[in-house]
């Protein structure tokens, strides 16, 4: 998350309206939980949520449900000065949350609120802490601070240990709607027709802020090669030592999650179908059956678990050809 050049406020995407109204419910019923967990696929701004919330909650003066944006807090969170305010992600080229950054975090948790009435930490992603630093923060969940929320953002809750998760209250954020999200694409991005929203809309997989990354950047044509690769891999066209080729330049946790993206789509589209035949289903739950397999590569990547690259891609490549090629 980029918390420089921040606006004097911040406000959740459109498509968050309802996962907004109920934490600001919560909030003005003095029920919002000390440990918020915010989960969902990347590239559909928890990171802004989390943002947005944590701002209303320094704020001295919030107006209209968001943070007022002229107060003293909101001036030092957009600076970001405010001493209780404490955002936790990697540091440096690491890819994990370590255990001093968790235990420096906690003392800050312990510490008498300097500005305000709260303090807040932000957690993201959370699903890089790794197990020492999660285990460290279990006892801040456990006897958590007075005044203190800690929000945790996440892309896979699974791979968070279960007695992190049952500490925190969870808050889905699911794919928005198509036309909303397109809606909002094609205002960033000045697409008067809206039919280059859609196409980076559809190529990111339905998150928005994706989508505008690919605009911004020239990654989307990398992903249409991908996603034809896979296509032809299905069709017989290449083979998986052909198909390995298209995806040199990405990192194994790239493929990995490329692949589960494409195959959820796919599920998707099939349960919008109906499933009209057993071979239709048996040929579903082969891909449920892959997309556990996929899951649990992209876990062992992400653990750090350095796979032979060529054998990874041959065995990975391999299973999408066998099992949609008779989809």
């Amino acid at each position: 998350m980029i918390l420089e050049d921040l606006s004097a406020v911040s406000a959740p995407l459109p498509w968050q309206a309802g996962q907004w109204q109920e934490v600001h419910n919560a909030l003005q019923a003095g029920q919002l939980p000390h440990a918020l967990m915010l989960s969902g696929s990347a590239g559909l701004g928890k990171d802004h949520f989390a943002l947005a919330l944590a701002r209303l909650l320094l704020c001295h003066q919030s107006e209209a449900g968001t943070n007022c944006g002229s107060c003293k807090a909101c001036e030092l969170s957009r600076n970001q000065t405010h001493g209780d305010l404490r955002w936790l992600q990697p540091e440096g080229t690491s890819r994990v949350i370590k255990i001093d950054q968790v235990r420096s975090a906690l003392a800050f948790c312990q510490k008498t609120a300097s500005f305000g009435q709260r303090k807040v930490l932000v957690i993201a992603p959370a699903d890089t802490l790794n197990t020492h630093a999660a285990n460290a923060l279990l006892k801040c969940l456990e006897e958590p601070a007075p005044d203190t929320h800690i929000i945790l953002v996440c892309q896979r809750p699974h791979s968070i240990p279960a007695t992190v998760r049952s500490r925190c209250q969870q808050l889905a954020f699911p794919l928005p709607d198509t036309t909303l999200a397109t809606q909002w694409l094609a205002l960033i991005i000045g697409d008067t027709q809206g039919a280059g929203a859609s196409d980076f809309l559809e190529l990111a997989g339905g998150r928005p802020l994706l989508a505008q990354s690919l605009y911004l950047t020239d990654a989307g044509a990398a992903l249409k090669a991908r996603a034809a690769v896979l296509a032809e891999l299905i069709s017989g066209q290449v083979s998986a030592s052909e198909a390995s080729a298209v995806f040199a330049d990405a990192s194994l946790e790239e493929l990995t999650r490329f692949m589960i993206e494409q195959l959820e789509r796919r599920l998707r589209q099939t349960a919008q179908q109906g499933l009209n035949s057993a071979t239709e289903r048996v040929t579903s739950r082969a891909m449920f059956t892959l997309l556990d397999e996929l899951r649990r590569g992209q876990a062992a990547v992400v653990s750090g678990t350095n796979p032979s690259r060529d054998l990874y891609l041959q065995t990975t490549l391999g299973r999408w050809q066998s099992v949609l090629g008779s989809a």
